[in-house]
């Protein structure tokens, strides 16, 4: 039999209905299936116990899975993540801001129409500069919404290597 072994920090609640497991914090709360037939969790006091009968590979190697999703919850409800995308140009100057649940993408490459890119609900935009700060508490979230942006201005019909405009990541911090 194998087993992990989580420990629950202070000020951080850890429980489970069904499949759900469920974080609460300081900022928050954060829910997520942990399902798989051959894996059973169970949430004590201060501890949570992932095991499994299987000898496979493959199950073996779902507890780490389900170890690093739940300190990943657990950072994000005590605090926080926060990722840094720098606004890159060097022939047109782009001009970004908040329209709703998009980011608006204006005079890319000196196109006459505006991109566009979702903002994932739970996910906080600034504009500071030619820099754009996300923050939230869940990091699935804040990386979709980061990579919607880099899509939108991705270079099309143009030289990568001479065209570099465009909205990168440059910091994951937290």
């Amino acid at each position: 039999m194998h087993e992990m072994i989580f420990h629950i920090p202070e000020g951080v609640i850890i429980t489970k209905e069904g499949d759900f497991v469920t974080v609460k914090g300081s900022k928050g709360s954060l829910s997520r299936v942990m399902h798989h037939p051959a894996i059973e969790v169970v949430v004590d006091e201060s501890v949570v116990k992932i095991s499994t009968e299987s000898t496979r590979r493959r199950v073996y190697a779902l507890l780490g899975t389900y170890n690093a999703h739940l300190s990943v919850m657990v950072k994000g409800v005590t605090e926080g993540y926060e990722y840094h995308m720098r606004i890159v140009y060097n022939h047109f100057p782009i001009q970004v801001k908040i329209a709703g649940d998009r980011v608006e993408i204006a005079n890319f490459l000196g196109e006459k129409q505006a991109r566009y890119a979702k903002i994932v609900e739970g996910v906080m935009v600034k504009i500071q500069g030619d820099e754009l700060i996300l923050n939230g508490i869940d990091r699935e979230k804040i990386g979709n919404t980061a990579a919607n942006v880099e899509q939108a201005c991705k270079v099309r019909n143009r030289d990568p290597r001479v065209f570099q405009d465009g909205i990168y990541i440059t910091n994951r911090g937290n």
